[in-house]
């Protein structure tokens, strides 16, 4: 579905992505790991097309169509990926939801923003989707600005999955959680993206979070992937040195 070859991408004199290779098969989950400032969100943010990388290609492959580079795609092209069958789940919900409409509003504008014209319809399917992310529906009239962080989460899940999309970028989507808000939260993450088949490119810090979402890992130190290979593999019998020194800072926490 999605391969990026020899992506470089540096921020001034600092290289946050050097000669990275990825690969993403429909229906998987991917998880990136690695430390603060290992260039796992700046990836993220390349293979989405949300930054363009000063070396390499990332090629999109549509359902039964041909592949596509995603940074020469025209931006209209671009943006109606991201409305349909693209997501991104941010680690701050607040960055991806209008705090001044309603719950059920902004569930409704990526309907819109589809081509979903019948109000009926649409507030019936907001409706629906909060109650799929645990949302009392009595609700849907209510501002973000009165929900708690678990619910700003959960509320954004809904708004990114409602289209149904095919490919699903998350960055730290449990990050800045309590314990067992994270725990809910994962739980309902691997429950609709198990049922809905999406592919997912996910971002975390955390490797428990890996081991519970993701088939298969990608290890990045210093802008380069160091390791990758299937999740359970990788973190039970680490070959590189980070990796181990990852595996091993956290059983000894």
């Amino acid at each position: 579905m999605l391969s990026a070859r020899g992506l470089g991408f540096r921020f001034g004199s600092i290289t946050a992505l050097e000669a990275v290779d990825v690969d993403l098969w429909p229906g998987e989950v991917l998880a990136v790991v690695g430390e603060s400032g290992s260039g796992k969100t700046t990836l993220l943010h390349v293979l989405a097309g949300r930054l363009r990388p000063d070396a390499g290609q990332v090629w999109y492959r549509e359902p039964d169509g041909p592949r596509t580079e995603v940074h020469a795609m025209p931006l209209p092209l671009l943006r109606r990926l991201h409305r349909s069958d693209w997501g991104f789940v941010e680690q701050d919900p607040r960055q991806a939801l209008r705090m001044d409409v309603s719950a059920g509003g902004n569930v409704g504008e990526r309907l819109m923003a589809a081509g979903a014209r019948h109000y009926g319809r649409i507030r019936a399917e907001a409706a629906r989707w909060l109650a799929e992310v645990e949302i009392d529906v009595a609700r849907i009239d209510d501002r973000p600005t009165t929900f708690s962080g678990g619910m700003l989460q959960r509320l954004q899940i809904a708004r990114t999955l409602v289209t149904e999309p095919r490919l699903v970028f998350m960055d730290e989507p449990t990050g800045g959680l309590d314990v067992s808000v994270q725990a809910r939260l994962l739980d309902l993450i691997r429950t609709l993206v198990r049922r809905l088949g999406i592919a997912v490119v996910l971002v975390t810090h955390d490797l428990a979070v890996a081991r519970l979402l993701a088939a298969r890992i990608v290890v990045m130190q210093r802008g380069r992937v160091v390791e990758d290979g299937l999740t359970d593999q990788v973190l039970d019998d680490p070959r590189h040195p980070y990796t181990q020194l990852l595996v091993s800072s956290v059983l000894a926490t």
